[in-house]
């Protein structure tokens, strides 16, 4: 096997790796360590240190896409544009484990993107992410559940379960009746799911808090096998 192909096995399952165990926190805490974003850069620096001395590079210049990509993810963060802190340094991070085409064998399948990898994955993660709707509403038809916009948005769920889980509400009780309601920006869930119960309520549609480090693994292997999403989508229409 050659040098430069082992090297990018290497980047695929620490990657997959780091970014499923911080998918798992951030389900769990809604927390990922910092630790985890420093040891994926480092050993992202070691491995292009390992490539520079035997394979060298095919485009050294998309090297400087490193400090592009982490200060762009550092300023979307600071306005607020990106969905969270541990979001921002996992991109940071992948800036550092693959600036570079992994190519494996004749993986990724569409090699026309001229965009840093980094950005790659996170742009496949953002479409992913926009995808969710899509298999919101498949889900709810198949329960039979057809309420627009409750069914791209949520589906429904009894109120002792929601008060476990992290959930909102996609309901509020206004004037004594249930109407549509945008996730609140601060919500308490004993507080909030009380209000229900205390109309005698036992079922509500909710939203799930799907944290965006899901979308960025699932856009970490889609980039690895298909490649920019992005990109071949413009070059179809174009």
């Amino acid at each position: 096997m050659e040098d430069g192909i082992l090297l990018n096995i290497i980047r695929l399952v620490v990657g997959v790796i780091i970014l499923s165990y911080a998918s798992y926190t951030d389900i769990k805490t809604r927390r990922a360590a910092n630790m985890l974003w420093i040891l994926m850069g480092s050993i992202g620096a070691i491995l292009l240190a390992i490539q520079y001395f035997t394979t060298g590079f095919d485009n050294i210049l998309y090297l400087v896409f490193i400090p592009i990509m982490i200060v762009f993810m550092y300023v979307l963060f600071r306005l607020k544009l990106i969905f969270g802190g541990a979001d921002a340094k996992a991109i940071m991070a992948l800036a550092i484990l693959v600036p570079l085409e992994p190519a494996i064998l004749d993986f990724p399948l569409w090699k026309e993107s001229i965009m840093p990898f980094s950005w790659i994955i996170f742009s496949n993660a953002v479409i992913l992410f926009i995808l969710i709707p899509l298999s919101l509403l498949i889900y709810n038809i198949i329960k039979r559940n057809v309420k627009f916009p409750y069914c791209v948005l949520g589906y429904k769920m009894s109120i002792g379960t929601a008060k476990q889980s992290f959930v909102w509400p996609l309901e509020k009780i206004k004037n004594g009746k249930r109407r549509f309601s945008y996730i609140p920006k601060e919500f308490d869930a004993d507080e909030g799911f009380k209000v229900f119960e205390d109309k005698g309520i036992k079922e509500i549609w909710v939203t799930p808090k799907i944290p965006f480090m899901i979308p960025l693994l699932a856009g970490f292997l889609v980039s690895f096998i298909l490649g920019d999403i992005l990109s071949h989508i413009m070059q179809f229409f174009i």
